[in-house]
């Protein structure tokens, strides 16, 4: 069974966030995150690929140190090459917790894609290692990861580029900077190409923190746009030329803030 279908209880947190999480005044979700990984005595590992700056995994280090966390510890997978590095191999294995940063996703799945690491994070999750990303670490989680893509809110055909994600779980699709950005658009066109799957939009400052059953809770200080679109009944997309709008009938869509939950089995989203 790949980690992907896998629904056993001891898999780990999977905790895609939307980006520019608070960081210093109230870091509700960096706290939740430390929380479910142990505390203070947890051990994180936190991997900086998709960020072309040079500080952004010393400075995640630093900030999970400031808020009492003894062992963080960047990874820098600059190239394929490293990521068969014994020492972060190492490191992983003996993990609680695994931090993607922002960035590109495109850098994330060309890095990491088919590697010893990302093997080795897909199993570690399903063995209970909790996984969160932020912006481009949160694309990169689902096994169908948005590479792209247009602003507006009607879909259309060239709105969104796919691309293989890390594949932690193929039951959702993820896009981040969601009310931000105005990318409603490109998650219905994801979800018309891949109406399997459902859609989580992520404002910025909110995480969706998805139970080993799949159910997910929102924190943060924003909100999430939950699509289903497993009562679609009609799609105009194959259609479609490019550039034109696409017809989508039928799909439901939840916006939950902070507290809220929506279980994936039954399809039925609450206020907490």
């Amino acid at each position: 069974m790949s980690p992907s279908n896998n629904n056993h209880a001891d898999r780990g947190y999977i905790i895609p966030i939307g980006g520019a999480e608070e960081k210093f005044h109230n870091p509700e979700i960096l706290d939740r995150f430390i929380d479910i990984c142990g505390g203070k005595d947890a051990r994180i590992g936190i991997i900086p690929t998709a960020s072309e700056l040079e500080d952004t995994g010393r400075n995640y280090e630093k900030l999970f140190r400031q808020i009492g966390v003894k062992h963080a510890k960047v990874l820098p997978f600059e190239t394929r090459e490293d990521c068969d590095n014994p020492e972060y191999l190492d490191y992983i294995e003996k993990s609680d917790g695994v931090f993607l940063t922002g960035g590109n996703q495109l850098r994330l799945s060309t890095t990491l894609g088919g590697t010893a690491t990302a093997q080795l994070i897909r199993r570690r999750n399903a063995a209970g290692m909790h996984v969160a990303g932020t912006s481009a670490g949160a694309a990169f989680q689902p096994e169908h990861m948005i590479a792209g893509g247009l602003e507006g809110s009607t879909p259309t055909p060239d709105m969104v580029t796919m691309a293989p994600g890390l594949g932690l779980t193929n039951k959702f699709i993820v896009d981040q900077h969601f009310r931000e950005r105005d990318r409603l658009g490109r998650l219905l066109t994801a979800l018309a190409y891949n109406p399997f799957a459902v859609g989580l939009g992520l404002d910025e400052d909110t995480a969706a923190f998805i139970a080993p059953n799949d159910e997910l809770e929102v924190v943060g200080s924003g909100g999430i746009t939950i699509i289903d679109p497993s009562e679609l009944s009609y799609s105009s997309m194959d259609k479609a030329r490019r550039g034109e709008p696409v017809s989508l009938i039928g799909i439901k869509l939840h916006i939950l803030v902070a507290g809220g939950r929506f279980k994936t089995a039954s399809r039925e989203a609450a206020p907490e």
